[in-house]
């Protein structure tokens, strides 16, 4: 019997361990839905960039009272959860406190910890109160629904949980709290459990512990159906951000080469294409699967925070558009073809919706400025204009849908080589009229 405990540890170890794996994996099939591109170029500068970007939080800090707070939660929690491995192996082997045998250095550390936990208690307390008394407004635009402001909330709660916890799983741990070491803020909290039996501190503990572990387990997976799913895919999303000017846009590759066959002299126009009998490549895109892989990492990888709804300029002037709300559905609308996936053995059923017009008006994406504030100002890199643009390529080639002010400005150059209702034999009148 007395090995039942170690089994139960395990399985419930194995379980959470191997449904966060299941999700993930799921995750990875659903971002390679999107078209391939190459982001293997400049090694140097990926690794430098999310060393700096996604680990050192520098994007962060740029806002210093929410960044530097963000910064305590991550590394607290991050430096916190070192622990866990102690934890996991005492689940397994059986034993407590593995690696007091440290001796000083233990104490260091369970020390550090601690002091890390009630920095975390406190940030957590200040994020709840900017988010649900201060009610910032980035908090509370129209995409943040029911669900996003519950889901922010939800996290908050956890960390406040497992930080607790963690404090009192030290203070009813009576051999802990006698070595005096290591206990700089729990040995504040045993008085509280002084009163109680060596009996009643051990059961505090022993749940405290279970709780812990159970808790940590159960964030883990939570992560799948939350925005703190950045936790893990800012990182990779950093590495594969793009590094080319954000004034650069890309050529569509398919009418480049329209356009170089249709002036290369020595073309065959009678020559069979090599898509010849299958169906032509879209242009732009009208739904997810039209993105590419890394743009559909991107609308995982959101952490809905607003900075870049914050500074829109579309969005500051009342227009349609927020940055944040185009990931947001970009993920939704994934997450719905994933599920259809599943729903019919891993062929997609097509369902009648697209991530155009059923989740992303026309209007929402002819009000973007095009300006990359937006991209400029996400913490992890998250380039939203990039999905704008391929939607609105896709209204202009293949809908013919964009708005008079365009078309006749394309018509113009179409007919006049410039923007401008003049023809080429009119244009420097007005040097005439000064």
């Amino acid at each position: 019997m007395q090995y039942v405990p170690n089994i139960i540890f395990t399985l419930l170890l194995a379980l959470g361990i191997g449904f966060f794996a299941k999700n993930l994996k799921k995750i990875k099939r659903n971002i390679q839905l999107g078209k391939a591109i190459d982001r293997k170029d400049r090694s140097k500068e990926r690794w430098l960039n999310m060393l700096k970007i996604a680990l050192g939080q520098t994007k962060l800090v740029r806002r210093p009272v929410s960044g530097i707070l963000h910064v305590v939660v991550y590394l607290g929690f991050i430096i916190i959860n070192i622990e866990v491995l102690e934890i996991v192996l005492d689940g397994v082997l059986g034993t407590h406190r593995l690696f007091s045998f440290l001796g000083g250095f233990y104490g260091f550390l369970i020390g550090s910890f601690e002091i890390l936990a009630l920095l975390v208690l406190v940030a957590v307390v200040l994020f709840w109160t900017r988010r649900n008394v201060v009610k910032i407004k980035r908090f509370w635009q129209k995409e943040m629904t029911e669900w996003p402001k519950k889901d922010g909330n939800i996290i908050l709660y956890f960390e406040i949980v497992l930080m607790s916890l963690f404090l009192v799983m030290n203070a009813t741990d009576v051999p802990f709290q006698e070595m005096q070491a290591g206990n700089t803020i729990s040995q504040f909290l045993a008085p509280l459990f002084a009163d109680f039996s060596l009996e009643t501190n051990h059961v505090i503990e022993r749940t405290a512990w279970w709780l812990h572990i159970a808790g940590i387990l159960i964030f883990l997976n939570y992560l799948y159906y939350s925005k703190h799913l950045h936790i893990l895919l800012a990182f990779p999303n950093t590495y594969f951000a793009n590094l080319n000017a954000k004034g650069k846009f890309e050529n569509n590759a398919t009418v480049t080469k329209e356009v170089q066959t249709m002036m290369d002299p020595n073309a065959d126009p009678y020559a069979v294409s090599e898509n010849d009998g299958a169906e032509p490549e879209k242009f732009g895109a009208s739904d997810v699967t039209d993105l590419n892989w890394v743009q559909l990492m991107n609308a995982y990888t959101c952490t809905e925070c607003g900075r870049c709804s914050s500074v829109c300029p579309a969005n500051e002037t009342g227009k349609e558009l927020s940055p944040r709300a185009i990931m947001m559905k970009t993920r939704d609308r994934l997450e719905e073809v994933g599920n259809n996936i599943d729903a019919n053995k891993g062929v997609f059923k097509d369902d009648g919706k697209q991530l155009l017009k059923d989740y992303i008006s026309p209007e929402e994406l002819w009000a973007c400025t095009s300006c990359n504030a937006c991209v400029e100002e996400c913490p992890v890199n998250i380039d939203p204009l990039s999905i704008i643009m391929d939607m609105r390529q896709y209204l202009v080639m293949e809908q013919s849908a964009a708005p008079q002010e365009l078309n006749s400005m394309m018509s113009n150059i179409e007919n006049n080589g410039a923007p401008w209702p003049y023809n080429q034999m009119d244009r420097l009148n007005w040097k005439d009229e000064a």
